[in-house]
């Protein structure tokens, strides 16, 4: 299919399979390419699925791409519809570090055309910035890969996803598929002949601050005057240099204060003043 000929020969990746759906298919695929496979997490027994494992729990497999010296860990979630990775030197590369270096390797070989790629609410500020700097427009969609993929298809655009590794390459399919994505990147990195870290380069992730506050009702922010007014103040001082975004839980009483910017320190003092705002206005 779409990847004949890719070959990373003497190359060793470290599959966590998180005791799911791609505990046999995954390490399969990729030691028929020539790489040197390495799975862990890939005996499933119906109960151990994303135990300690996958893509929510990467301690291990960072350990691992470290121990082994890999050139790349793999870890999908367990259903095999997304996947995060480790680099060389066991950090972690999300579903933002990978729409960054898809895009750029797009751009370098005359596709993305619309110069979109397509995320949501939730990926960092960072990215914005650095696909910014290369003449390409983050558009943000709310959360969840339906509002992706709709927003793919309404723009033509050739790459979107969510930071959790759910990508989706329209041209090649119209469903995430983790195996598709770490196969995208693995490719990428044998035609860039480049290590995961240097593929990077460009793209610095912002600090970011979360808040949770308990609140009694979920009033829309815009109609309780001392939110929104401290919202807006908030919006002007961040700038262009930084980003808001105030939700609610879709499950609990909660409202989420998330703030991105230059400074953790500064960021941090500002998302615990607006939360102070919302606690005393929705109590």
């Amino acid at each position: 299919g779409s990847f004949d000929g890719l070959n990373p020969a003497g190359k060793t990746g470290v599959l966590d399979c998180a005791n799911g759906a791609a505990s046999q298919i995954a390490p399969e695929v990729f030691r028929r390419i020539g790489a040197n496979v390495i799975p862990i997490n890939d005996s499933p027994d119906g109960k151990n699925i994303n135990e300690n494992c996958g893509s929510l729990h990467l301690e291990g497999l960072q350990a691992a791409v470290v121990e082994n010296s890999a050139a790349i860990g793999i870890a999908f979630d367990g259903d095999a519809d997304r996947a995060l990775f480790v680099d060389e030197n066991g950090e972690v590369v999300d579903g933002d570090g990978m729409l960054w270096i898809v895009a750029g390797h797009l751009l370098d070989n005359g596709g993305l055309e619309n110069r979109k790629v397509i995320s949501t609410v939730m990926s960092n500020l960072g990215l914005e910035i650095a696909l910014r700097e290369r003449g390409v427009e983050l558009v943000r969609t709310a959360v969840g890969d339906k509002y992706v993929l709709e927003e793919l298809l309404r723009s033509g655009s050739d790459v979107g996803g969510e930071q959790s590794g759910h990508i989706i390459f329209p041209k090649r399919s119209l469903v995430g598929d983790g195996i598709v994505t770490a196969l995208t990147l693995v490719e990428t990195m044998e035609e860039k002949n480049e290590s995961l870290s240097q593929m990077l380069s460009g793209f610095v992730k912002y600090p970011q601050i979360l808040v949770n506050v308990k609140v009694k009702e979920k009033r829309p922010f815009e109609t309780v005057s001392e939110i929104a007014s401290a919202a807006k103040a908030l919006e002007s001082e961040l700038d262009g240099q930084g980003r808001l975004l105030l939700r609610y839980s879709g499950t609990e009483n909660l409202a989420r204060v998330m703030i991105e910017g230059n400074d953790q320190i500064i960021i941090t003092k500002q998302a615990n003043y607006l939360a102070e705002i919302i606690r005393s206005s929705l109590n």
